[in-house]
């Protein structure tokens, strides 16, 4: 994927206020217009300029795209930065819908994924029937949506990722966290407002799960009720432990003995060591399966996940004279052709 730096798209500074960006954005629109212009590259250069404007227009998708930072350059090979997101809290209320323009592989992946996912998008529209109203809204704005201005109406609903340790879905976990909300300044700029919440993250929680903190989104109008703010738990990498929904594997160094004549061995888990048979005549990549050892189930009509050793042959280096004659012991004992199976292959 390539980079697009919009701000040099537009041609305008990252300290540009808003009005700027709309200024200049109707320059070149009208510049680019394929209807007006004579230029040959006029189409491209219009549909370019307008989804440079779709992001940086809207204070949201524009405060996300500066969290990438400015180190990159038009057209650089690029991957999103990991957990770019972590902590970025946002209304989700000017997603890009199917009567916009379509937008480059490099604004989907930024936006379409993580801002517009069903999960999120759901939340919003129940909202939304339920008669909430958006976040800073204009006199204009709640008229159009209310048929004039009410006195009072719901908050919109707020969302958020946090990332957790593997060991917090296990036994729960008391957390304070950081989130950063996107905001207009007196003079127009995009910046972030901090603030910091207590949260009670409870076991067997997963990736991909949203935990609500009711009251904690957007102010309501007038004597409206604050929206929810919806947290969106991801797991931190871990070092040892790959987890697939509720399934944890963790692989498992054995050595040659150990395989071949079996076992008993210890392995960590997220929630302590655990011991396990290692049957005689194991063989690498072989999964050992330690039921209802995975991530808890969330709820007493929920079901735990599953721990799985995946065994790692591990040989010992053959450093020293007793090593090596110990593997030329071996080597005469066996009769073992690791590449006898490729012999059938050959014409």
């Amino acid at each position: 994927m390539k980079y697009k730096d919009y701000y040099e798209v537009l041609g305008v500074p990252r300290s540009a206020t808003q009005d700027d960006i709309k200024r200049t954005y109707r320059k070149l629109a009208r510049k680019y217009h394929p209807d007006l212009s004579k230029l040959d590259d006029a189409e491209s250069r219009f549909k370019e300029v307008g989804e440079a404007y779709g992001v940086l227009k809207d204070t949201e998708k524009r405060a996300a795209y500066d969290r990438m930072g400015d180190q990159w350059r038009n057209g650089q090979d690029f991957e999103p930065p990991p957990q770019w997101d972590e902590g970025f809290e946002f209304s989700g209320a000017n997603d890009h819908g199917a009567g916009e323009a379509r937008f480059s592989e490099f604004f989907e992946a930024l936006f379409r994924g993580e801002h517009a996912d069903g999960g999120r998008a759901s939340t919003r529209r129940a909202r939304h029937a339920a008669g909430a109203g958006p976040d800073n809204a204009t006199a204009r704005e709640m008229e159009d949506a209310y048929g004039g201005v009410p006195h009072s109406a719901p908050g919109q609903d707020h969302h958020a990722k946090v990332v957790i340790d593997l060991e917090d879905t296990y036994r729960g976990a008391q957390r304070t966290i950081s989130l950063e909300t996107p905001i207009l300044d007196a003079s127009g700029r995009v910046v972030l407002k901090s603030r910091t919440l207590d949260v009670s993250i409870p076991k067997g929680v997963h990736s991909g799960q949203h935990l609500r903190l009711a009251g904690q989104g957007g102010a309501g109008f007038g004597e409206g009720r604050p929206g929810d703010l919806y947290l969106e738990i991801a797991l931190r990498p871990q070092e040892h432990f790959n987890v697939d929904g509720r399934d944890v594997t963790i692989d498992a160094p054995v050595a040659p003995w150990e395989a071949a004549l079996g076992a008993r061995i210890t392995v960590p888990t997220p929630d302590g060591t655990v011991e396990i048979v290692v049957p005689k005549g194991s063989s690498g990549g072989q999964r050992l399966r330690l039921k209802g050892k995975g991530i808890p189930a969330s709820g007493p009509a929920g079901t735990a996940g599953d721990l799985y050793a995946r065994l790692n042959i591990a040989l010992p280096p053959a450093d020293t004279d007793e090593a090596r004659a110990a593997y030329e012991t071996l080597r005469q004992a066996c009769d073992f052709d690791p590449r006898a199976h490729f012999s059938g292959d050959q014409s």
